[in-house]
């Protein structure tokens, strides 16, 4: 497939959009079902948001309970919508005696017996008497024969519905993290151990606490879910739109604004949604083609929205899952993560900023002419409205509040100013609904007054949104949608919930970060012995273990992030990644951080990097070429992780506490080191760049980055015959405008 001419580039429908998402995003790919199934199944996803929207703001049920009514839902509705294998007829309607309503009753005996695994632990916790079981309590670790079928039944099923969803690698190593534990001892050396009974692994997988209904199914069914939903109905009432008009205000009519209004665009989006093929596909359907027009290649504008829409996973304030479930492991305040990331996310974006600044200029490409421009009076005359919800949102969460309720808030908001209207008086039920609730909240102690008022205040100026109405059908295409969304990560933390069982259980995480750790310290003293000079040396060997188990780590969450979600990759390599980095002295909210953006960074990997694959379709370009682009736009994500385990300092919350001047400096150096990268990877600067210059910026670039002011003049020494001839070439041709 070859790059169209730019002056043919065109929008793509919604259809088409629709299945360029359907094909790179596993879990939005579903099998078409009969006509009263389809309605069967929205009220069962209608329902299935209602449940969790009504118990983030009145209060959850008891965990067990919770969590076995979202797992259920998880089983209906991927079992009819999600098939057996993923081949070219099984997306197609089909009729037979096999089927009911286009779903084989080979899935719906698997998803009533999923159901039924599901709800039974809440139904047996206090015990069944006339069926002999005892309460849960007397049965952990000692599971009767009910408790070995039904645990049986939904591990096997739990892994299915993450194979239907995501496909096979993700099962695959969740089944060798189930082999190491039952033939522990079968291993040799320091993975040797005594080895886990079937009964117990069965009962430790099944029951509450520690395996599917743990923490991690737990934060998705309590929390991520919400925010899913939340990004949904938010861009469906039109803050997406809003987002994507005041990027192309901010950024347009400057050089090669196009790809500026994808990195601000993508950004915007980022702070609410966490699914990066979605980003890609909202904002690249209009952002990808515009590139193209001013004359970027196919390939790199389809990786400048692959790069930059990988970053809504990182973008605070509603980053992807797996930051959820950090602030659970690290038993934070989930602020205290989204404060944390607010600079690695920043670097990132000036990363892909400075690139596509850089290759406009090396192309010559110019802004968009003033009469292409969004009107900013107009947007924000029709469009003001859409912000309340997200004001809310924010308000709530960083009030102390949970991010449940904020989220429950952030809807009620985005349905209030999307479906009531002050013109129209049947509408304002809903804005009254809310109101009712928050003086509810407040009179009995659970909003304090500004909370309150800020929330009643946006109910009500909500309802004069001049946009048209968003109808009740409308709403819960957007619900039914929501939930689809969410299918897949929700089956993910279920089957990963094994692998934090087994890690618990078997303590594979500390062996491995062990063995991490000792490998890195073996070649460091051999690095050090072949290049060190009688008592001199560059580097002291503690400084190239660190080093060493980070290139590890990285490598490692690169590999095995092909193929795996973000989430689930998290959880697996944050348990080797942790024990090894915190014998290292790396504070843990840095360690964590540094798995999940190395994580991130798989989806825009080549081979497998599903995010720049949906841009190659919108963009009509090779899709690996796509992926190389991708790859060095985001080289802020790659390089800010090892900036900041070198400077804590960076996520202001570290342990290690912050100092204003240490901050400075440290930020300014890895700016500036991104900068250097930038410029080695475009090959030019103030202007075009030779072969050795950009070696030095490249080298240069990556002193910068390890942040400290002897590393920052060396970064200058080597940058500097480049800077040099930089300014004088800029000179001889009489400076470029910015």
């Amino acid at each position: 497939m070859s790059d169209p001419n730019p002056d043919t580039a065109h929008e793509l429908t919604a259809e088409e959009l629709a299945a360029i998402e359907e094909k790179y995003d596993e879990g939005a790919a579903t099998r078409p079902v009969g006509a009263n199934a389809a309605l069967f199944l929205r009220a069962i996803a209608i329902v299935f948001a209602i449940y969790h929207y009504i118990t983030a703001g009145f209060g959850l049920p008891a965990d067990h309970w919770h969590m076995g009514w979202h797992l259920s839902g998880l089983f209906i509705l991927t079992y009819a919508f999600f098939p057996i294998l993923k081949t070219k007829g099984a997306f197609e309607m089909r009729k037979g005696p096999s089927q009911i309503g286009g779903i084989p009753i080979l899935d719906i005996i698997l998803m009533i017996l999923g159901v039924a695994a599901a709800l039974y632990v809440g139904m047996a916790w206090r015990g069944i008497e006339v069926l002999g079981i005892e309460e849960q309590t007397f049965r952990m670790g000692n599971p009767n024969n009910y408790d070995m079928v039904f645990g049986v039944i939904i591990i096997l099923l739990v892994l299915d519905i993450a194979r239907r969803t995501l496909g096979w690698v993700l099962p695959l190593i969740i089944s060798l993290f189930i082999i190491y534990a039952l033939f522990g001892p079968y291993f040799s050396g320091l993975l040797q151990h005594p080895g886990v009974k079937f009964r117990t692994f069965v009962s430790s997988m099944y029951f509450p606490q520690e395996g599917i209904f743990g923490v991690t199914l737990w934060v998705v069914s309590t929390i991520v879910f919400h925010f899913v939903l939340f990004g949904v109905i938010a861009q469906r009432t039109g803050l997406g739109q809003l987002f994507i008009d005041n990027a192309t205000i901010l950024a347009g009519r400057y050089t090669g604004g196009p790809a500026k209004v994808s990195v601000v665009s993508s950004a915007f989006f980022g702070t609410i949604s966490g699914s990066s093929v979605a980003n890609t596909v909202s904002t690249g359907a209009l952002t990808i083609p515009n590139m193209k027009r001013l004359g970027y290649p196919g390939h790199f504008a389809g990786g400048v929205e692959a790069a930059s829409s990988a970053g809504g996973q990182i973008t605070p304030p509603i980053m992807g899952a797996a930051a959820f479930i950090m602030a659970e492991f690290l038993e934070l305040p989930y602020t205290t993560i989204v404060i944390a990331a607010i600079f690695p996310a920043v670097l990132h974006y000036v990363g892909v900023f400075t690139v596509v600044h850089l290759m406009a200029r090396k192309l010559g490409l110019k802004g968009l002419a003033k009469e292409q421009l969004p009107q900013f009076a107009h947007v924000w005359r029709e469009g003001w409205a859409n912000i309340i919800p997200l004001i809310g949102l924010l308000w709530v969460l960083f009030s102390g509040y949970t991010p449940y309720m904020s989220a429950f808030c952030g809807i009620s908001l985005a349905v209030v100013a999307g479906m009531s209207r002050l013109k129209e008086p049947p509408t304002l039920i809903y804005a009254l609904a809310f109101a009712a609730f928050v003086v509810w909240k407040f009179m009995g102690g659970g909003f304090d007054p500004v909370t309150a008022l800020i929330l009643l205040t946006g109910s009500a100026v909500g309802t004069l949104n001049p946009q048209s109405r968003v109808k009740l059908p409308e709403m819960s295409e957007s619900v039914e949608l929501g939930v689809k969304y969410a299918l897949a990560v929700g089956a993910a933390s279920a089957a990963v919930g094994i692998v934090v069982g087994v890690i618990n259980t078997t303590g594979i995480g500390f062996r491995i970060g062990f063995m991490v750790t000792q490998g890195a310290g073996n070649l460091a003293s051999d690095i050090y012995n072949l290049l060190s000079f009688g008592q001199f040396a560059f580097f002291a060997v503690e400084d190239l273990q660190l080093f060493l188990s980070l290139v590890f780590i990285a490598i490692a969450c690169i590999l095995m992030g092909a193929g795996i979600p973000t989430t689930a990759l998290y959880i697996m390599l944050v348990s080797v990644a942790q024990p090894a980095l915190a014998q290292l002295g790396v504070p843990p909210i840095a360690s964590h951080l540094f798995v999940l953006y190395y994580g991130v960074v798989a989806e825009i990997t080549p081979p497998v990097c599903t995010s720049a694959y949906a841009a190659a379709a919108i963009a009509n370009s090779p899709p690996f070429k796509t992926g190389i682009s991708a790859f060095t736009l985001g080289l802020g994500k790659i390089v800010a992780p090892m900036a900041f385990v070198y400077a804590p300092v960076l996520l202001f919350v570290s342990s290690t506490g912050f100092d204003l001047w240490e901050f400075t400096y440290s930020a300014t150096s890895c700016i500036m080191g991104v900068v250097a990268l930038s410029a080695a990877v475009v090959g030019h600067w103030l202007a075009p760049m030779g072969a050795f210059n950009r070696i030095l910026c490249a080298i240069a670039g990556l002193v910068f980055i390890a942040p400290s002011l002897s590393a920052d003049a060396v970064a200058l020494i080597i940058a500097s015959p480049a800077i040099i001839t930089q300014i004088v070439a800029r000179r001889r041709t009489g400076g470029v405008a910015l």
